[in-house]
């Protein structure tokens, strides 16, 4: 078995409960490695997610390996897969990909209709983020709850973010809408139907059988 394999990621349960002072000192300290903002939260705030059934954690047997929680804004039409962490001997892995997908297929499974945003200064984070279908969006296109906003306050780059009147910061703004999935899926839809039509139109269907298509193109090349 790989050291991959080794780590479990999954919903996380009032029996994980007993990780919540490691996942927030976890994400304390890798905001201080990176100088940037990943705003901590109470210790009751990540009790309430997992509680909720809105986190998920990974881990190596018993060792605390990453974590990530799910906050919903704007009466649930907004969803953030927020304080993605993995622990420092866990990096490297592609663990940070495996919690971020398995967050995001919760926030979809919670809420269907909601658009899915995140922030970041990260790169690894932007490039999973694309891979699951997101897309760099100004912060105009993000939710307008004031509670959302004040979840900055925490975060080092607080207040370029008020300088510039809640319109850029440090962080990169990205959003999956699941209406471009719905749109994706109607032109395959309508394209599928174009080429099936197609296929009925120029296929043989037995002696007697004209097929208007193939009578329009030798009428075309008589002329």
């Amino acid at each position: 078995m790989s050291e991959k394999d080794t780590i479990e990621v999954l919903i996380a349960t009032k029996k994980h409960l007993n990780y919540v002072t490691k996942i927030n000192d976890t994400i304390q300290h890798a905001s201080e490695e990176r100088g940037t903002g990943i705003a901590r939260r109470s210790d009751e705030y990540i009790v309430a997610k997992i509680n909720e059934g809105k986190a998920v954690i990974a881990l190596d047997g018993e060792n605390f390996a990453g974590f990530c929680y799910i906050e919903s804004w704007g009466h649930n039409r907004y969803v953030a897969n927020s304080g993605l962490i993995v622990a420092s001997l866990y990096r490297g892995r592609g663990l940070a990909k495996r919690i971020k997908k398995e967050a995001f297929k919760l926030s979809r499974t919670l809420f269907p209709n909601a658009r899915i945003f995140g922030l970041t200064t990260g790169l690894p984070v932007m490039k999973i983020n694309s891979e699951l279908g997101y897309r760099p969006v100004t912060f105009s296109e993000l939710t307008d709850d004031q509670d959302f906003w004040k979840g900055c306050q925490s975060c080092v780059n607080y207040d370029i973010l008020m300088r510039t009147g809640r319109t850029k910061c440090l962080c990169t703004a990205m959003i999956f809408d699941p209406k471009w999935e719905q749109k994706e899926k109607k032109i395959e839809k309508k394209e599928g139907k174009i080429i099936t039509m197609k296929k009925w139109l120029t296929r043989d269907h037995g002696a007697g059988y004209a097929s208007p298509l193939k009578t329009k193109l030798k009428l075309f090349k008589r002329q």
